[in-house]
C-alpha cells in the first residue's frame, strides 16, 4: 500500500513538468525580450507585449487551475439500485437497473453496443459527452482531453480558457518573433553588436518560431472542432445515439456552435471568464442528419412539455444555452419518447413538440 501511495505521489509531481518548463520559457522569454532588447530600443513595443504577455499568463493560468466538472449526484446509482447493481453478474440485468435510473435522467447517447453509459471506476451514469480521464482518475463533463502542458484535463470547465491560451500564445510568440526578426537577421550578417544580449535575441526567436508553429497547428484544429461543435474524444469516434452514431449530431450551425463555448455575449469572447452555454450535463442537438449550417427548416421545442417526474433534476425554462437535446429522428421501444403533434402554422418553419409518455 506504502509503495503505490509513493508511486502516486511521484506521478503528480512529475506531472508538473511540462508546467514548470512553459513557466520558465515564459520568464526568460520576458526577460530577454524585455530587458534585453526593449527597455533600451523599443519602449513603445513593450505596451502591446505587457498586454499580450497578461493575456496569455491569465488564460494559462485558468486553464490550469480551473477543476474539471464532475457529474452532479443525481447520476450516481440510489443506495439499493447500487447493491442490486454489484450483486448482479448478468450483464443483462445489470443494463435493465441502469435503465431503470437512467429513465428519469436527460441521456441521449449510449455505447457503441446500445448500452446506457456507466462508470465502473466513478461509479456513475454517463452524461451525454462525459468521459472517463485515467490521468485525472474522474469522469469529465465534454471532455476533450488531458493536456500534460497544462496537467489538467480540457473539459467544459475550461475548454473556453484553453481555446484562448492557445490564442493568446500564438499572438505572444508571433509578435515576438516578428519584432525580433531584423536582429536575427544581423546576427547572421555579422551586424550586431557583440554582447550578451546577441545570444538571448538568437535563442529568442527559435523559441518563439518553433512554438509559433506547434501552436497555430493546434489552435487552428481546435478552432475546427469548435465550429463543428465537436470534441477532440468525437472527431475520433462519434457519439452514438439512439438512431446510430452521428458526427454531426450536437452540430447546431456555425455561429451557434462557437456560442455554445463563447457565449451570446461578444463582448466577453476574448476575456478567459466562463461564458460557456449550458451546465455541461445536457446539450442540444440536431433532430436529423443534414447539414446543419444550411438549414431548410426551423426546429422549436416546447420547453414547458419537458418535465423529470422523480424530480432530481429542476425544471427551468429554457434558453439556447440551456436546451435540452431536440430528439433523434427514430426512437428505440425503450427510449419512452414520442412526438407528439407535428404542425405547421403556415410559416416557414416547424415546430415539433416533445413529451414523456411514461
Amino acid at each position: 500500500m506504502a509503495p503505490t501511495h509513493v508511486l502516486r505521489c511521484c506521478q503528480r509531481g512529475l506531472a508538473w513538468i511540462p508546467v514548470v518548463f512553459i513557466a520558465l520559457v515564459v520568464c526568460w522569454s520576458y526577460y530577454a525580450y524585455v530587458v534585453e532588447l526593449c527597455i533600451s530600443k523599443w519602449l513603445v513595443y513593450l505596451v502591446f507585449f505587457h498586454l499580450s504577455f497578461i493575456m496569455f499568463v491569465w488564460s494559462y493560468w485558468k486553464t490550469i487551475f480551473t477543476r474539471p466538472a464532475n457529474p452532479s449526484k443525481e447520476f450516481s446509482l440510489p443506495k439499493a439500485e447500487k447493491e442490486q447493481y454489484e450483486k448482479e453478474e448478468r450483464p443483462e440485468a445489470q443494463q435493465e437497473i441502469l435503465r431503470r435510473v437512467a429513465s428519469g435522467l436527460p441521456l441521449y447517447t449510449r455505447t457503441g453496443a446500445g448500452a446506457i453509459r456507466y462508470c465502473d471506476r466513478c461509479q456513475v451514469i454517463k452524461p451525454d459527452r462525459c468521459h472517463h480521464c485515467s490521468a485525472c482518475d474522474m469522469c469529465v463533463l465534454k471532455m476533450d482531453h488531458h493536456c500534460p502542458w497544462v496537467n489538467n484535463c480540457v473539459g467544459f470547465s475550461n475548454y473556453k480558457y484553453f481555446i484562448l491560451f492557445l490564442a493568446y500564445s500564438l499572438v505572444y510568440c508571433l509578435f515576438i518573433a516578428a519584432t525580433v526578426l531584423q536582429y536575427f537577421i544581423r546576427f547572421w550578417t555579422n551586424d550586431l553588436p557583440d554582447t550578451h544580449a546577441k545570444f538571448h535575441i538568437l535563442f529568442l526567436f527559435f523559441v518563439a518560431a518553433m512554438f509559433c508553429i506547434s501552436i497555430l497547428s493546434l489552435f487552428s484544429y481546435h478552432l475546427w472542432l469548435v465550429g463543428k461543435n465537436r470534441s477532440t474524444i468525437e472527431a475520433f469516434r462519434a457519439p452514438v445515439f439512439r438512431n446510430g452514431p452521428d458526427k454531426n449530431g450536437f452540430s447546431l450551425g456555425f455561429s451557434k456552435n462557437i456560442a455554445q463555448v463563447f457565449g451570446d455575449q461578444k463582448k466577453y469572447w476574448l476575456l478567459p471568464v466562463c461564458t460557456s452555454q449550458g451546465d455541461g450535463l445536457t446539450f442540444p442537438t440536431r433532430l436529423v442528419n443534414v447539414d446543419p449550417e444550411q438549414p431548410t427548416v426551423i426546429l422549436q421545442t416546447d420547453c414547458s412539455s419537458k418535465s423529470v417526474e422523480d424530480g432530481s433534476i429542476p425544471q427551468s425554462p429554457l434558453s439556447d444555452s440551456q436546451n435540452r437535446l431536440l430528439a433523434n429522428d427514430h426512437h428505440s421501444s425503450d427510449d419512452h419518447l414520442g412526438i407528439d403533434a407535428l404542425k405547421s402554422d403556415g410559416s416557414d418553419g416547424i415546430t415539433i413538440l416533445m413529451e414523456s409518455d411514461s
